[in-house]
């Protein structure tokens, strides 16, 4: 795992607390740290944990794999989940999109995915069956 920079996840945090118009101490009792400790991580002065992304990445209504990658605690290219992090970061990068219309196209995005993998897992056993009904359509030629 690459250790990053903790810059952008301030100026990333500072963006989407302005974006859904909080001020920093809403976000600070939303998100339950203090004012000061918020206003340090946004100066990129202090890293936070994972449970306070966490809980950062809930009040702001944000992925917290996004909050993660931020921070460094995640490289975008580990896992399975690679493409779905690098959509959720450019959607929650856009400064043209409101909240509410990021909300609606990562719902979307992962009502996709959703039906992706579920087409994914059965795909064999349609497969299965294919191949079942093929071999009893053969047999009954026979």
């Amino acid at each position: 795992m690459k250790v990053r920079s903790i810059g952008p996840l301030g100026d990333y945090l500072r963006e989407q607390r302005r974006n859904a118009e909080l001020s920093l101490r809403q976000l600070a009792d939303l998100a339950g740290v203090s004012n000061p400790y918020l206003s340090q991580i946004e100066r990129g002065v202090r890293k936070p944990s994972a449970e306070v992304l966490q809980q950062l990445a809930k009040a702001l209504r944000v992925s917290a794999e996004v909050l993660y990658v931020r921070a460094g605690l995640l490289d975008p290219t580990d896992g399975d989940g690679e493409q779905d992090i690098s959509v959720e970061m450019a959607i929650h990068a856009d400064p043209i999109l409101s909240v509410r219309q990021k909300r609606v196209l990562l719902d979307i995005y992962s009502s996709f995915r959703r039906e992706a993998d579920e087409e994914e897992t059965s795909e064999p056993e349609r497969e299965s069956t294919t191949q079942n009904r093929a071999v009893r359509h053969a047999r009954q030629e026979d």
